[in-house]
């Protein structure tokens, strides 16, 4: 099973297909990890578009049911998951690749675009999770329950209150629009960007439809897309027309 090691960072990842490498960012919040594309997302898109790209994904460090692992930074908690995941492009001696984000994907992407934009020609944010202040705090209470107890368990170096900190700093010091980006930086963003919302609380449909009107090279899928499997297959279709339209031609 492939690794790829930094320090006491461990990243287990899978790749299936052929092409331009696409980097898959899957759903389930900080439980998110290669199996949750077949319980947490509308499609699994390592199957959908191993025929179109070199397709790429890996568990995120720390994930409940996943095998990456490494240590919990308080102060720059979504700077270490994107340093796993620009790592992971690096040891597989990847420069340029697309990336599709699900779910905590979505800020994950704004994070890639802000640290690597010239690496990242195109992304496509799918039911991608932000800030409204209808739910202000349910990231921070989703994971205080659900991800910080298990991880505290296989971990008793990391304290419930070392989590406490952890998602206070991710997520309730940044409760607004995205949490990894302002208004202002996607409005510079020359980077295009597909926006496929969803309309729950964890991925509110209003922030989604925001950074699509505020991106000055965005496209939206239809919407809802999640609702029937055709429009499931429909939003598939944008999302590979839309990334092979964006693919460096060599």
């Amino acid at each position: 099973m492939p690794f790829y090691k930094r320090g006491p960072v461990s990243i287990y990842y899978e790749e299936v297909g052929e092409g331009f490498p696409l980097l898959i960012i899957p759903g389930g919040g900080l439980n998110s990890s290669i199996a949750s594309l077949d319980t947490s997302v509308p499609f699994n898109p390592m199957q959908m578009y191993k025929n179109d790209f070199r397709c790429i994904a890996a568990d995120l460090r720390n994930a409940d049911l996943g095998q990456s692992s490494g240590p919990l930074e308080i102060d720059r908690p979504w700077d270490a998951y994107s340093d796993d995941q620009l790592g992971l492009m690096d040891h597989l001696g990847i420069q340029e690749f697309l990336v599709m984000g699900f779910c905590i994907g979505g800020p994950m992407i704004h994070n890639l675009l802000r640290l690597a934009p010239d690496r990242i020609p195109a992304a496509a944010l799918m039911q991608p999770s932000g800030f409204t202040s209808e739910h202000p705090d349910i990231f921070y209470q989703n994971n205080i329950e659900r991800w910080g107890p298990p991880l505290s368990k296989r971990n008793p170096d990391i304290s419930m209150d070392n989590i406490h900190d952890f998602l206070t700093n991710m997520y309730t010091n940044r409760a607004d629009f995205v949490f990894t980006a302002s208004r202002d930086f996607v409005r510079s963003l020359k980077t295009p960007i597909l926006v496929a919302p969803d309309n729950v609380p964890a991925h509110p449909y209003e922030t989604a439809i925001e950074v699509a009107n505020l991106a000055p090279n965005s496209e939206t899928t239809i919407f809802p897309w999640k609702d029937t499997p055709e429009n499931i297959k429909t939003a598939v279709t944008h999302a590979r027309r839309f990334l092979r339209q964006h693919q460096p031609k060599n």
